[in-house]
């Protein structure tokens, strides 16, 4: 696959760089470009970054960072049998608990819920940072939700991180996560305020907590650019109408004449 010439590969972290570096130099450069552009790509063009990911994988799949990345490129495809492979070799490689969430995440998108609740409660999970057991507690909410336990998913969510007033990086999402969960078990009021709450962390954009809160609010957005294409389409149109009156017009003087 293509690269562009402005990615040189010295664009990865350092600890990937690192464990490259067991590769002849030729080589790590190859996997270190294929590398930056999955990680370039895995937002805005996931089947992009999955063939680079496969490039990768096919010149060093011994290298942990490198089925992380095949993981990580797996998962934003759906492919989710595939990402707990690459994850799960990663984990061996490297002893890390850090995947254990996006993990059994795995686990719900291959319709193992109860699966991804036993990962929940493991050992393994108080090993994780403060972010990873956010994140964890989001994973077995939504196990919870798939099994139909609304009420228990909601339990799940309620937690210190999320009374918290101060805005973590996993804020947004979790209040987002506790607001959409109030919002199925029907009690709207409470979805509202928390919707709300979780527009006021995510400073970024990474939910569309925004949106949902004003479609509770009844409010409805006006594509501009789309009455615009609108205008332009409707006015030939009218010239087209225009013309015909004119000739209409024409044929009739000239039958008085």
């Amino acid at each position: 696959m293509p690269i562009p010439e402005d990615v040189t590969g010295d664009e990865i972290d350092k600890d990937v760089r690192q464990e490259l570096q067991s590769l002849p130099k030729t080589l790590a450069e190859d996997v270190a470009r294929n590398l930056v552009m999955v990680a370039r790509l895995l937002d805005e063009d996931p089947e992009g970054a999955y063939g680079y990911s496969r490039v990768a994988l096919r010149l060093a799949s011994r290298v942990a960072a490198v089925r992380e990345a095949a993981g990580f490129a797996a998962y934003a495809n759906q492919k989710y049998g595939e990402a707990l492979a690459e994850f799960r070799a990663a984990k061996r490689m490297t002893g890390n608990i850090d995947l254990w969430p996006v993990m059994a995440d795995c686990e719900r998108g291959l319709g193992r819920p109860e699966k991804a609740l036993d990962m929940a409660g493991a050992p393994e999970v108080h090993k994780l940072d403060k972010a990873g057991q956010v994140e964890m507690r989001l994973v077995a909410a939504g196990a919870r939700r798939d099994m139909g336990q609304l009420d228990a998913a909601i339990v799940t969510l309620q937690s210190p991180e999320l009374a918290a007033n101060s805005v973590q990086p996993w804020t947004a999402r979790l209040r987002y996560a506790y607001a959409d969960a109030l919002l199925a078990a029907g009690r709207q009021s409470e979805a509202r305020e928390w919707f709300a709450k979780a527009v006021e962390a995510d400073r970024d954009g990474s939910t569309d907590a925004s949106d949902r809160l004003a479609e509770l609010d009844g409010v409805e957005f006006v594509d501009a650019m789309a009455e615009d294409e609108d205008d332009e389409v409707q006015a030939p149109a009218s010239s087209e109408a225009s013309e015909h009156e004119d000739q209409d017009e024409g044929d009739d003087q000239g039958d008085k004449d």
